[in-house]
């Protein structure tokens, strides 16, 4: 149980750098201002993109700056309301972003408590645990906008890169379920193990030379890693396929020019722009509720081991969603 002490505890980036730069500390607690709750954390998404931004990435994209705290999804408990909002959300269990523009500032999940418009919040149904619902935030309405817009019909061959990750975990039954056959990419044995026992056909290293040769012609990639490996996968996509790019783990987008004959490209934004993200996250919901999706949560750290979090995802050991319990 938690005292009411004035300050709660949070991660903090001192500085852009290494996982060294994140520090536990005390802040004064949140305050729900006119139109926001403030909500008991149990559980914080750490993304890839946490890292990235801690290292100084993006900084055109993203507009923080040093000392912040970081993170922007969360799942808990709606402790308190501000002015004009419904005192029946005292007590819910919800999912949000934190941050400014609806999470796209990804600041102030890394915390005990945290202060969201009430404009964000998303019921976790009952049946469903915190930290498994949280797992589809994020990748949820990703997860929906890729598959509507790869269009995979049965028969298929279809290429998921980074496979082992919390976007690929959701991928690879739902492309199997869809009759797909299905290969999945990642780097080391544990992780293609892994991703064999999930459901997939057929896994294959990236990170051995000449990778590709085992793969063959596909119909579809669905590429969460970019940099080189998006570039190679995208060269097996034979004409009248589709290749989805949506994620840069290697560090950058896959290089698409010149196109491929009778290959159609789709990026993120393309893939995302007719999507109601907040009926999809309510669709995943439901589907993980009734047993039609299986969210995975890989692996958690207490929120005063985040430096370890940070360093087991940029180290390429985590499978599944990545989870702080404060």
């Amino acid at each position: 149980m938690r005292f009411n002490t004035g300050l709660m505890r949070a991660v903090e980036v001192t500085r852009f750098g290494g996982p060294e730069v994140l520090a536990f500390r005390e802040l004064p607690d949140p305050v729900a201002g006119p139109g926001q709750v403030v909500i008991d954390v149990a559980a914080v998404d750490v993304l890839f993109v946490d890292t990235k931004i801690r290292a100084g990435w993006g900084r055109e994209w993203f507009t923080v700056e040093p000392p912040y705290v970081p993170g922007n999804g969360i799942a808990g408990v709606v402790r308190s309301v501000g002015p004009g909002v419904n005192e029946a959300w005292v007590g819910r269990r919800v999912l949000a972003h934190t941050g400014e523009n609806n999470g796209m500032t990804p600041t102030g999940g890394y915390a005990e408590q945290a202060a969201v418009a009430e404009a964000v919040l998303e019921p976790v149904p009952d049946r469903l645990g915190l930290p498994e619902a949280l797992t589809l935030l994020h990748d949820g309405p990703t997860v929906v906008s890729v598959l509507t817009a790869a269009n995979v019909r049965p028969g298929e061959r279809v290429l998921i890169n980074a496979a082992s990750g919390s976007l690929g975990t959701l991928l690879v039954p739902a492309l199997k379920a869809a009759g797909a056959e299905v290969i999945g990419a990642a780097r080391g044995a544990r992780k293609l193990d892994f991703i064999r026992e999930w459901g997939a056909d057929d896994a294959v290293d990236y990170s051995t030379p000449n990778w590709t040769d085992k793969v063959d012609e596909v119909d579809v990639v669905f590429d969460g890693s970019g940099g080189d490996i998006g570039t190679a996968a995208y060269k097996l996509v034979r004409p009248g396929g589709r290749f989805l790019a949506y994620g840069s783990s290697a560090g950058e987008f896959p290089r698409t020019e010149p196109a491929s004959e009778g290959v159609t490209v789709i990026g993120i934004l393309e893939m995302s722009k007719d999507v109601d993200k907040a009926a999809a996250l309510t669709e995943m919901l439901r589907k993980a509720v009734t047993g039609a999706i299986t969210p995975l949560v890989g692996q958690t750290f207490p929120l005063d081991q985040a430096r370890a979090a940070h360093e087991a995802i940029e180290t390429r050991q985590t499978v599944g969603k990545t989870l702080l319990l404060p």
